[in-house]
C-alpha cells in the first residue's frame, strides 16, 4: 500500500468503509466517493456572487409591492414561474433549473457569510465545499489540485474566507487571479532537466530520512504541495485561454467573469473536481437597482453559456452548477436606492449533477421580508451539494484521531431538489 493510500484511508470512518464495501471492492478502497474507477467523475461548480445579489432582483421578485423595486417580473419556461426581468436568458432556462426561494441562513455579515455558506457551519475550522469536493471526490490516481479558485484579484477583503480546515494543504485549494496561470510554471532554462530530475531524487530522499521516527503529516503536506506544483507545470495548457476560439470569447463576454467562466470550463475539463467562480460587487448599498443591472448583465448570459457548453460535452450530467452568494439583500430600500444585508429570506439556484431541473422551492411572503415555506437552512444546503455529488453527507472524517461530521449533523439534504 501506497503512503498516499494510507493516508487516505486513515481519514475515513469505519462506518462509511462497511457502507462503502456493500458497493463492492471498489467502493471498500474508495468508500466517501460517489464514483466507481470507470464512471465520470462527480464535479462541482460554484457561482459565487460575492456581496450577495438581491433576491427581488433576480430570482424571487416582488413587482408593484412596496419592496419590490422598479423592474419587472418576467415569465419564465416554466408555466406560472416568473423572475426578474434582468435574468432574461435564465428565464428561458428556468426548466433546467433547481431554485430554492427560501433559504434562511441568519447571517447579514459579509465574512461569516462567506466562511458558512461554502463549509454549510457557522462554527469555524470546517472546510469549504470546494475542499470537501475535493477530498471526498479524489481517486487514487489524482495528481492535479482537487479543488480551483478563480477570481479577478480584489476586492478580496472577504473573498477567501474559510478553506481547507482540518483537512489540511492537500485541499486548500490553488487560487488563479484574472484569469491568468499560476506564477512559475515553466522551468528556468537555466535549469538543466538532468540537474532538475537530480534535485529532485535529493528532495525525496531527504524526506525519506526525515520521516523515520516523526509524525509524517508536516513532510506529507509539503510533498504533496511539491507534486501538485509538479503537476500544473505539465498540464499548464489547462490555463492557457489563448487556446479557446475568439467565437468564444464572445459568447462568454468580455468580461472578467466571462473570461474567468470560460477558464472555469477548461478547468473542469481537465477533470479537476471543484472549480470556483467568484463574481464581485453584488454588495449595492446604494444605487442597488443600476448596479444590479450591469450585475445580472454580465451573469446572466454567461452563466447560461456554460451551462449550455457543459450539457453539448455531456458534463452537466456530473456536474453540479451552485449560484450563491453569502447573503440576500433587504426588502427595504434605503435612502440610497440600496439595498442593504439579509440572511433571512433569499434564493439560490443549482442546475446539473444531482438536482431535479425545473423545481422551484420553498417561498417567501408577499414583500419577500420572511419565508412563507419550505424553509431552508445554510447547513441543508451543505448536505444537498453533497448529496446531488453522490456523497453520503451523513459519513465523518477520522483524522488525527478525532472523528467530526462531513455535514452538520442537525441539518440534512432538501429531499424535494434532489434528482
Amino acid at each position: 500500500m501506497s503512503h498516499r493510500k494510507h493516508l487516505l484511508d486513515r481519514a475515513v470512518s469505519r462506518r462509511t468503509v462497511l457502507a462503502g464495501a456493500a458497493l463492492g471492492c471498489g467502493a471498500l478502497a474508495l468508500p466517501l466517493r460517489a464514483a466507481s474507477a470507470v464512471a465520470p467523475r462527480k464535479q462541482l461548480l460554484l457561482l459565487f456572487l460575492s456581496g450577495g445579489a438581491s433576491q427581488f432582483e433576480t430570482w424571487d421578485p416582488k413587482p408593484a409591492t412596496k419592496t419590490g423595486g422598479p423592474y419587472r417580473a418576467i415569465s419564465t419556461s416554466l408555466s406560472g414561474v416568473r423572475i426578474g426581468e434582468l435574468l432574461p436568458h435564465s428565464a428561458k432556462n428556468m426548466h433546467r433549473l433547481s431554485v430554492v426561494r427560501s433559504v434562511n441562513s441568519g447571517i447579514a455579515d459579509h465574512f461569516q457569510g462567506h466562511y458558512a455558506m461554502q463549509a454549510g457551519r457557522i462554527v469555524p475550522g470546517y472546510p469549504v465545499v470546494g475542499s470537501a469536493a475535493a477530498k471526498l471526490l479524489e481517486r487514487p490516481d489524482d495528481i492535479l489540485p482537487g479543488y480551483i479558485s478563480i477570481r479577478r484579484d480584489g476586492p478580496k477583503a472577504y473573498t477567501d474566507v474559510g478553506s481547507a480546515g482540518f483537512l489540511g494543504a492537500k485541499y486548500e485549494g490553488v487560487r488563479i487571479l484574472n484569469n491568468q496561470p499560476p506564477e512559475n510554471l515553466v522551468r528556468p532554462a537555466a535549469v538543466a532537466p538532468t540537474l532538475a530530475d537530480a534535485v529532485d531524487r535529493m528532495r525525496r530522499s531527504a524526506n525519506d530520512r526525515f520521516r523515520q521516527g516523526r509524525e509524517p503529516a508536516a513532510i506529507d503536506a509539503y510533498g504533496t504541495t511539491y507534486d501538485q506544483a509538479d503537476a500544473l507545470m505539465q498540464r499548464r495548457e489547462i490555463f492557457d485561454l489563448t487556446k479557446e476560439s475568439p467565437a468564444d470569447h464572445q459568447r462568454y463576454g468580455n468580461h472578467d467573469f466571462g473570461r474567468n467562466c470560460l477558464l472555469a470550463r477548461r478547468v473542469l475539463q481537465s477533470g479537476i473536481s471543484c472549480v470556483r467562480v467568484t463574481h464581485f460587487d453584488w454588495d449595492a448599498h446604494q444605487d442597488n437597482f443600476y448596479w444590479h443591472q450591469v450585475r445580472c448583465g454580465e451573469f446572466d448570459r454567461t452563466f447560461i453559456t456554460l451551462l449550455d457548453d457543459l450539457e453539448q460535452r455531456g458534463m452537466l450530467e456530473h456536474t453540479l452548477v451552485v449560484v450563491s452568494g453569502e447573503m440576500g439583500r433587504t426588502p427595504q430600500i434605503n435612502h440610497l436606492g440600496g439595498r442593504d444585508h439579509w440572511g433571512r429570506a433569499w434564493s439560490v439556484a443549482m442546475a446539473g449533477c444531482g438536482v431535479k431541473p425545473g423545481i422551484v422551492h420553498g417561498s417567501t411572503n408577499e414583500t419577500g421580508t420572511e419565508v412563507k415555506d419550505g424553509l431552508v437552512k445554510l447547513g441543508d444546503l451543505f448536505h444537498t451539494y453533497l448529496t446531488a455529488l453522490g456523497i453520503d453527507s451523513q459519513a465523518k472524517y477520522e483524522i488525527g484521531g478525532q472523528s467530526n461530521p462531513v455535514a452538520d449533523p442537525a441539518a440534512k439534504p432538501i429531499a424535494a431538489v434532489l434528482a
